[in-house]
């Protein structure tokens, strides 16, 4: 036995202790940071990171919880955004559907209505203009006195066409009712008459088989007769019915033929109406004045 295996007591010879491993021709590592290789072992498990922040805190935000955020952001915009369009197309869809009759009229139906607006709208704005002249002559100075006649005189010849005191002549229009029953009583005459001032009409009376006529003015009621016929202001008149009218043919013949209107109802019920364009109509029949025991006029 060797002095070296005397001085460890085994027996044994002690093993050498693993060497490091070496550069190139036997020269130690020259990486300053090299591990050792003791340490390092392909199946040792790696140790977790461990979250430094507090308990109960969340760890601060990255670039990747800043860019989340923007996404759910944006994303709940876009929603509210979906939202309100479906809204507002929900309350469009009700605001047009409000109307079925408009909505079932034929295009040439609703292109006639929008003409018959567009003349009614031409002819207030005529009205307009023809008053506000009247008041420049009235305040134009030397002129002023022959231009109050000259007013005065045109408003009564109005009112007193309006109130059946004047005859009048003008174009217009025969509105012939035939039937009977409920196709020409006395709610669709009055429709008639109704549909007639809508359109502009300035003078009517309705005349009978008989040939009696009565004018119609603002006060004029209809009543079915007993036995048929109707009472006009009190006088009784057999059908068939003429209504003459004076006013603008066109825009009066395009409202007695609205989808819905007079001619169609009267269709529906059995009856007919015969509408005819006239250069000259002559509405000749007089109203007696109303006496008024109550209204004073204001100066």
């Amino acid at each position: 036995m060797s002095e070296e295996q005397r001085e460890t007591g085994t027996g044994w010879p002690e093993p050498d202790e693993p060497a490091r491993p070496s550069g190139p021709a036997g020269e130690p590592d020259p990486r300053p940071e090299a591990p050792d290789p003791d340490e390092l072992s392909p199946l040792a498990p790696a140790e977790p990171e461990v979250d430094a922040s507090p308990a109960g805190e969340p760890a601060e935000d990255g670039p990747r919880g800043s860019v989340a955020r923007r996404l759910t952001s944006a994303g709940a915009m876009i929603a509210v955004l979906l939202a309100l369009l479906g809204f507002t197309l929900v309350v469009q869809l009700k605001t047009t559907s409000t109307d079925p009759t408009l909505a079932a009229m034929r295009e040439e139906d609703l292109v006639r209505i929008s003409s018959d607006l567009d003349l009614r709208e031409r002819r207030l704005r005529q009205d307009i203009a023809a008053l506000e002249d009247s008041q420049r002559q009235l305040r134009s100075g030397e002129l002023g006195q022959q231009a109050a006649l000259e007013e005065a005189t045109r408003r009564a010849d109005e009112l007193g066409i309006l109130a059946g005191s004047l005859r009048a002549v003008g174009p217009g229009l025969s509105v012939r009712f035939e039937g009977g029953g409920k196709a020409v009583s006395s709610t669709r005459i009055l429709d008639a008459v109704q549909e007639l001032r809508g359109a502009g009409a300035e003078a009517m009376q309705i005349v009978g088989s008989d040939g009696a006529a009565v004018r119609v003015i603002a006060s004029t009621y209809f009543v079915d007769a007993q036995g048929g016929g109707l009472v006009v202001d009190g006088r009784r008149l057999p059908g068939p019915y003429t209504i003459l009218v004076i006013g603008d043919p066109a825009t009066m013949r395009t409202a007695l033929n609205i989808p819905g209107g007079v001619v169609a109802s009267v269709a529906d019920d059995g009856g007919n109406v015969i509408v005819e364009d006239r250069e000259v109509v002559e509405v000749s029949q007089l109203h007696a004045p109303i006496k008024l025991e109550h209204a004073r006029p204001v100066s």
